[in-house]
């Protein structure tokens, strides 16, 4: 099994030495998205947000980000980028604007927390840019998708349905499992009781809409005891962030849902 590069012989944390590696080209590429109500996409689209040209600023932000990750990240080399890009895509369907950043060099270690520092600030400032409409968005999925360069090699994450992600990591390969398809439902608390279900999965396509309310329905055709679930006091969250009816959903995404909680 490979050390950690950042801890040393006693266990503690310290700056790998680069000064002997090789010059090579390097490149990362990240991306994640930011999910917002249909509405708030729709003003951003359309330029008619309070803080202008939300795009053109958080695109700005994320390349300032990239070249300032040493600032942020104990441990991280400055690092002379060549070049970063940050690219959006405005998925209507998700109501999301997805977020991809690319850094790349020449030098003696790699940009993978440049292009992923890239995304989330880019991401972060989206929120800034539109929150005064909109509180309840949602930043997520921020994942590194490929490198290239280094004595680690090659690395590239599958799309979602394939079965296993394979990384090339030098001394040979790792499998990881890739993502869940389908609803994730879990019933917690008192709910699970008056229910008789803890935790059960879900095809994203029995959804009529894709959101809380949508899912309320799919699980109500499946069995009448979810018709619970419209409750008023129901509470409901979405891969751990509180949501309500109107909160859009995705394929892959766990929802919990669960009685208030009170304390004394």
């Amino acid at each position: 099994m490979k050390n950690l590069s950042h801890i040393n012989a006693r266990g503690e944390a310290h700056m790998v030495d680069v000064a002997d590696k090789e010059e090579s080209r390097r490149e990362a590429v990240a991306s994640g998205y930011i999910q917002m109500l249909p509405a708030t996409l729709a003003l951003l689209v359309d330029g008619e947000l309070p803080k202008g040209d939300v795009l053109a600023t958080a695109r700005i932000a994320g390349i300032q980000a990239a070249k300032r990750t040493h600032e942020l990240i104990p441990l991280c080399h400055a690092l002379p980028l060549s070049n970063v890009e940050v690219d959006f895509q405005i998925d209507e369907t998700h109501s999301r604007v997805r977020v991809s950043a690319t850094c790349r060099l020449k030098g003696r270690t790699g940009v993978e927390m440049e292009a992923l520092t890239a995304v989330s600030v880019t991401c972060l400032t989206l929120y800034d840019m539109c929150k005064a409409v909109d509180k309840g968005m949602i930043i997520g999925s921020i994942q590194l998708d490929t490198k290239t360069g280094g004595k680690s090699g090659d690395y590239r994450r599958v799309a979602d349905d394939e079965q296993i992600v394979t990384a090339s990591c030098g001394d040979g390969e790792i499998g990881m499992p890739s993502r869940r398809s389908g609803l994730r439902v879990k019933c917690l608390a008192e709910l699970r009781e008056r229910l008789g279900v803890h935790e059960l999965d879900i095809e994203f396509d029995e959804l009529e809409v894709a959101n809380i309310a949508g899912l309320k329905k799919a699980l109500r055709n499946r069995d009448s005891r979810f018709s619970h679930l419209s409750e008023q006091r129901i509470l409901c969250a979405v891969n751990q962030v509180m949501g309500s009816d109107e909160t859009p959903l995705s394929d892959g995404d766990e929802v919990a849902f669960f009685p208030p909680v009170t304390g004394g």
